[in-house]
């Protein structure tokens, strides 16, 4: 079976390759010609792959083919990419500037240690203007660096780029690119579908991947129309799968391998069954049908890598066509008027209310569509919103306004929120996102023309069906977060994942039995084996707990957290100096290399922590190196606290297993010592003006709590409330929060912003609790803006 497979995939790349051939130019020396040649084979195997890549994976495709390309003619440093891929910055370290982050002035140190970056950090220091203006330039990659540095190689700019400006990764790595490739590779237009059609035959089908909103029938129509293939000419067969139709599909196969007709197959993964037959089928008419036979096949991808259903065979033997809808809100817009026409917007005898909220629903559903690429500021999960919930709720809409006197905006919110777009959500604080966009958008102003769908964009009067879309074209502002309610500094916290991704994976995908360095570098198992005797030297004893008990005289809630902690803490531990010594005794040849073993061994490597160190420990997004440094911290912590069981001064709620618990526990002493029902307390939170530092012992009731940080805005000390996020201050840290139990009935909620406190940025499951912040702003805007506390960033 893999020699078949393997024979096929080769049948196709020799079609690939001899096409190439026909294509490249003809050049008077043998020279030029190789090159021209070299070029043409190596473009149009990148098309022949990126055209059946989704938009997102086409960078990370295109990024690793260009170094390996740069890695085989020797013109880049492996080291120099290790670190690109990697970034091992250094752990612990303060950066002296203002316009860089601990983060990244870790990775300028790890530079400095390079002989061809001696005397970055130096440089940096030493002229901070100039690289505050490059640093904070809106495209620093199409910018010259400042001083000498600007003479330093492609990649040499870009390692130093990853670690001033990740955000902009995406946009340097596709520059350099270019600059090594051609432009040709990195432009954004797919392929026109008639040069695709041209590579198909009988044994090649064109197997398109589906997106939502997008038909490629379209394109096959078109191109059959111009070859002479319709409908109504009896030689153009269209069966869409999953109602039975699979004998009729197998009906038009035969018929259309003898007479040399197209056949076109719809959504094949709703008959899994059947996949094996239709394999089996067009493997049967690839040799000895009509040479003007074609088949078109379409698919959705499937929704993780583990429900993959269709055949191998299928999928070597076609070409893989990616269509993907437009983004961004203007064409997501456009696309949501789209399901309707005039005649919808005369249907109902409440004309103007009709048309009003049926285009407040358009935005609403483009802003819930399109909001997901911010990843969990936008919304904690991911939902299947589609087109059929804005008909439906356009359909009940007209219903309510046809049987009712007044237009009952609170029904409508309740039922589009709670119902036909809330069906999907399994989020609470998701559900009240949805809820809060659709209060803002619907309600009694929008009929006096008081209503901003976004910042410059107010809710239009009554207008044509073609009038709408002008007005979209004519009015809505360029795309920014801010049509979605969100800060600028949304897009630049999207930007830098995308770029982590980007790396993260082509590390994966380079080879493991290889050094990444030359000459004198050290291997990959010195480099393992280095980096586990450090963890190993570093890690504390485990906590004794039949000693620690001994110590205590009275077990107080504060004093069962701690053990809990203790035993948790253990339990991490002793995972990690077992799983380690297991490697090393591997690594010496002592012990066989098991599949964990080896699954250790890249984790260390890659700077990713292990997966039975994971199961074990709290929920975190740092690469290994960040979070090693982390857990000595929080041991140490805890040893302070064990020492003598006095509630610190102020307490890292971060550096908990379980922060729930010690919230609770808050709770607990203060129900004990007032004599109050636990079941009838909550928290109040009072953001002092103070750090860590400025506190030298715990409150008497409650505790000072540190290590928090906002995202979506910041906390202003001076006026004690929420306010607007500065530009490129993701994460601000908060003062220290006095956190105490008060009865519920004396809480005040006025002007206050229920903030969802969540462990990571990965939100979601991570949530641990929701502290009242003070707000003079409505508390819908910092919804919209996904404001909330994070305990890690």
């Amino acid at each position: 079976i893999q020699y078949l497979s393997w024979l096929h995939l080769m049948q196709h790349f020799s079609i690939v390759f001899r096409k190439a051939i026909e294509r490249a130019p003809p050049d008077e020396s043998l020279a030029g010609r190789v090159l021209n040649l070299i070029d043409s084979i190596t473009f149009s195997v990148f098309q022949y792959t990126t055209r059946g890549l989704f938009e997102c994976d086409k960078l990370t495709y295109t990024a690793q083919v260009t170094f390996q390309i740069l890695l085989m003619s020797k013109e880049i440093n492996t080291v120099e990419l290790d670190f690109l891929l990697r970034y091992p910055a250094q752990t612990r370290v303060t950066s002296p500037v203002e316009f860089l982050s601990n983060h990244s002035w870790g990775g300028i140190k790890a530079l400095s240690s390079m002989e061809e970056f001696r005397n970055l950090d130096r440089d940096i220091e030493g002229s901070a203007k100039r690289w505050k203006k490059f640093v904070e330039s809106e495209c620093p990659e199409k910018e010259k660096f400042p001083q000498e540095w600007k003479n330093k190689s492609a990649l040499q700019r870009l390692c130093i780029m990853r670690a001033i400006r990740p955000d902009r990764m995406t946009y340097a790595v596709r520059d350099f690119i270019e600059e090594k490739l051609g432009s040709k590779y990195v432009m954004g237009r797919s392929l026109d579908f008639a040069t695709t059609f041209e590579e198909s035959g009988p044994s090649t089908p064109i197997f398109f991947i589906l997106s939502p909103g997008v038909d490629p029938l379209k394109d096959v129509e078109k191109q059959g129309k111009k070859l002479g293939y319709t409908f109504n000419n009896r030689n153009f067969h269209n069966v869409s799968l999953g109602q039975g139709q699979e004998v009729v599909a197998e009906q038009a196969l035969d018929l259309a391998a003898k007479e040399g007709h197209w056949v076109i197959l719809q959504n094949i993964h709703l008959v899994a069954k059947w996949l094996n037959s239709l394999e089996k089928k067009l493997e049967q008419h690839s040799e000895g049908s009509h040479q003007d036979f074609r088949v078109f096949i379409s698919a959705e991808p499937a929704p993780s890598f583990d429900s993959h259903i269709i055949p191998q065979g299928i999928l070597e033997n076609s070409i893989k066509i990616t269509n993907e809808a437009p983004t961004g809100m203007h064409a997501n817009l456009h696309k949501a008027l789209d399901n309707f026409s005039q005649d919808t917007l005369e249907m109902c005898t409440r004309e103007n209310e009709f048309k009003s909220i049926l285009f407040a629903l358009c935005y609403f559903h483009a802003v819930v569509a399109e909001r997901r690429k911010f990843g969990p500021q936008g919304w904690n999960r991911s939902y299947p919103f589609n087109t059929g919930d804005l008909t439906i709720s356009v359909n009940v809409l007209y219903n309510y306004l046809e049987a009712s006197s007044k237009v009952p905006y609170d029904d409508l919110c309740y039922l589009f929120g709670e119902i036909m777009y809330g069906g999907h959500i399994t989020d609470d604080w998701d559900r009240r996102l949805c809820k809060t966009y659709l209060e803002e958008f619907i309600k009694p102003e929008m009929m006096e023309g008081e209503v901003l769908l976004a910042p410059g964009f107010p809710l239009p009067g009554n207008m044509d069906y073609n009038g709408y879309h002008q007005y979209i074209d004519d009015t809505l502002p360029p795309e920014s977060p801010y049509l979605y309610g969100l800060h600028p500094n949304a897009e630049i916290g999207f930007l830098t994942q995308t770029s982590e991704k980007l790396f993260h994976i082509v590390l994966e995908m380079q080879p493991r039995d290889t050094s990444m360095g030359e000459g004198g570098a050290v291997t990959r198992e010195e480099t393992v084996k280095a980096l586990l005797e450090e963890m190993l030297e570093k890690l504390m004893d485990e906590f004794n707990i039949a000693e620690l008990m001994a110590k205590v005289e009275e077990r107080t809630p504060y004093v069962v957290v701690a053990f809990q902690e203790c035993e948790r803490m253990n339990i991490l531990t002793s995972e990690i100096k077992r799983s380690l010594k297991e490697l090393d005794l591997g690594l010496k040849g002592e012990l066989t290399m098991t599949s964990d073993i080896e699954n250790l061994q890249n984790a260390l490597f890659m700077d990713m922590v292990p997966e039975s160190w994971i199961k074990r420990a709290y929920p975190s997004t740092a690469s290994l190196g960040t979070w090693f440094a982390d857990l000595l911290t929080r041991i140490k912590e805890l040893e302070a606290w064990t020492g003598d069981f006095s509630l610190p001064s102020a307490v890292w709620l971060a550096g908990f297993f379980n922060p729930q618990s010690f919230l609770t526990a808050i709770m607990q002493s203060s129900a004990r010592k007032n004599q109050w029902p636990l079941d009838k307390m909550i928290l109040q939170c009072d953001v002092t003006k103070k750090n860590r530092e400025d506190f030298a012992s715990p409150p008497r009731e409650g505790a000072y709590v540190h290590g928090l940080f906002m995202e979506g805005a910041r906390w202003d000390t001076q006026t004690g409330i929420i306010t607007d996020a500065r530009l490129k201050e993701l994460t601000p840290a908060m003062p220290v929060i006095f956190i105490r139990a008060i009865p519920a009935d004396k809480q005040d909620t006025r002007s206050m912003y229920p903030c969802p406190v969540y462990k990571t940025q990965q939100r979601g499951l991570t949530y641990v609790w929701t502290f009242n912040l003070k707000t003079r702003e409505n508390p819908s805007k910092w919804v919209l803006a996904g404001v909330a506390l994070l305990l890690q960033t």
